[in-house]
C-alpha cells in the first residue's frame, strides 16, 4: 500500500512575502520613490523587497535602524532634537511616493519614556508627511518576535505566512474575500450611532454616527482583517480595561485602564508600564482622545503574541486607539501618537449598536 508523503514543513519565505508587499500593498510602478525602512535584523526580507522594486522599474530607498537607536536618541539627544523637525528630513519624506515600514521586534528597554515621548511629537511633521503618500506595514519575523508569542523561531515563521494568507497558492485572492466578508459587515456597521463595548472592566459608550468605516484589507497592514473608524471626538464616555498587552516605545503594558468623560482620559493605571502609559498621554492634548475603533475580524490569528500588528486583527477583539485619526474614517483628532490598544471580548464580552447586540463571546450574531 503506498502512502502520499508528508508535505513539508512550512518556512518563512521572504522573497514570497516581498512579492506580496510590492505587487498588492505597495502597487510599485515604475519611476517610483519608495521607502523601504526596517531594523538591521530584517535585511533578508529588506534585500528581497528592495530586488523586488527594481525588478518592477521602481526606486527603493533603503534606511536600516540598529538595536535601541531611538533610545540613543532619547538619551542623547542635545539642543532641538527631540522637539523639531529637521527641514531636510521632511523634504526627504514630501519627495517619496510611497514608504513601506518593516517592524523588527527587539527585547524591552528601560528608555527614557518622556524622552521618546518628545521624539514622536518631533517627528510628528515627518508621520504625517509619510501618511499622505501610498504605505504599508508589515513585520519580519525576529527572533525575539518568536519567544513573545511563546513559538519557535521556525513555528512564529509559519505563523506570519498563514497570517498573510502567504501559504496559500493565490495571496491576493485570499485578501479579496477578506474584502468580501468586511464590506458586508460594514453594510451594518454604517447604519449604527451609538457603540458600547463591554467586558471584565470595561464598559464603554461612543459615537460614530456619520463617520466612514474603512476595510482593511493587506494594502496597509499586512497581515490585516479589521474594520475601523474614528469616533466622534467628545463621545467616549466610560471605563475601558484592555486584556491584551500591548507594546509602546520599547516597553510592553499590561492592564492598562482609561476612564473616559465627555472623550477624553481622566483616569489612567496600568498593572505594568504605568510611566509609559502617562507619558504617552502627555504627548500632546489629542493624544488623550480617541483616534480609532477597530473590530478585529481575522480568525485565523486566534492567540495573542505581543506585537499590535497581529494582535489587533484578531477576530473576536476591539481596539482603541490613542492620539492620531485617519482622515479618510472623518476623525479629525491630531496628535504625533496613534497607539492600539485591545480589549478581548471572547470570554465574556459584548458589542451593541444603538442598544441591539451585535457580538457576544466574540462572534456576530446573524
Amino acid at each position: 500500500m503506498q502512502t502520499n508523503p508528508a508535505a513539508p514543513p512550512l518556512k518563512y519565505d521572504p522573497e514570497r512575502h516581498a512579492a506580496l508587499l510590492a505587487d498588492y500593498c505597495l502597487t510599485a510602478g515604475a519611476g517610483e520613490r519608495l521607502l523601504v525602512a526596517g531594523g538591521a535584523e530584517a535585511v533578508p526580507l529588506v534585500r528581497e523587497v528592495t530586488r523586488a522594486l527594481l525588478k518592477r522599474g521602481a526606486r527603493p530607498v533603503v534606511r536600516l535602524d540598529y538595536p535601541g537607536q531611538d533610545d540613543d536618541f532619547a538619551a542623547f539627544g542635545q539642543g532641538d532634537v527631540l522637539d523639531q523637525t529637521h527641514p531636510a528630513d521632511l523634504a526627504d519624506v514630501e519627495a517619496l511616493d510611497g514608504s513601506l515600514r518593516i517592524l523588527t521586534p527587539e527585547p524591552d528597554t528601560d528608555g527614557n519614556a518622556a524622552g521618546l515621548a518628545r521624539l514622536i511629537a518631533a517627528r510628528a511633521p515627518i508621520a504625517a508627511a509619510r501618511a499622505r503618500k501610498k504605505w504599508s506595514l508589515t513585520l519580519y519575523p525576529t527572533t525575539h518576535a518568536a519567544a513573545q508569542a511563546g513559538m519557535t523561531p521556525e513555528e512564529f515563521g509559519a505563523f506570519v505566512m498563514r497570517a498573510m494568507f502567504l501559504d496559500r497558492p493565490d495571496p491576493v485572492a485570499a485578501w479579496g474575500e477578506v474584502r468580501e466578508k468586511q464590506a458586508r459587515l460594514i453594510e451594518r456597521l454604517i447604519r449604527a450611532d451609538r457603540v458600547r463595548i463591554e467586558a471584565p472592566g470595561t464598559d464603554l459608550t461612543l459615537r460614530v454616527g456619520g463617520r466612514t468605516w474603512a476595510n482593511s484589507d493587506g494594502k496597509r497592514n499586512m497581515p490585516s482583517g479589521e474594520v475601523f473608524t474614528g469616533p466622534i471626538e467628545d463621545s467616549a464616555q466610560g471605563v475601558v480595561t484592555f486584556s491584551v498587552p500591548a507594546g509602546y516605545s520599547g516597553r510592553m503594558v499590561r492592564g492598562a485602564r482609561l476612564v473616559f468623560r465627555a472623550g477624553e482620559v481622566v483616569e489612567a493605571t496600568a498593572d505594568e508600564g504605568g510611566d509609559v502609559l502617562r507619558a504617552a498621554l502627555a504627548t500632546d492634548p489629542g493624544a488623550r482622545r480617541l483616534g480609532e475603533l477597530g473590530i478585529g475580524t481575522n480568525e485565523g490569528i486566534q492567540t495573542p503574541t505581543g506585537n499590535i500588528l497581529f494582535d489587533e486583527k484578531i477576530g473576536g477583539t476591539v481596539h482603541l486607539a490613542l492620539g492620531r485619526s485617519y482622515p479618510e474614517t472623518g476623525g479629525v483628532n491630531g496628535s504625533a501618537i496613534h497607539w492600539d490598544l485591545i480589549t478581548d471580548l471572547r470570554a465574556g464580552g459584548r458589542l451593541s449598536l444603538d442598544g441591539e447586540v451585535v457580538q457576544e463571546g466574540g462572534r456576530f450574531i446573524g
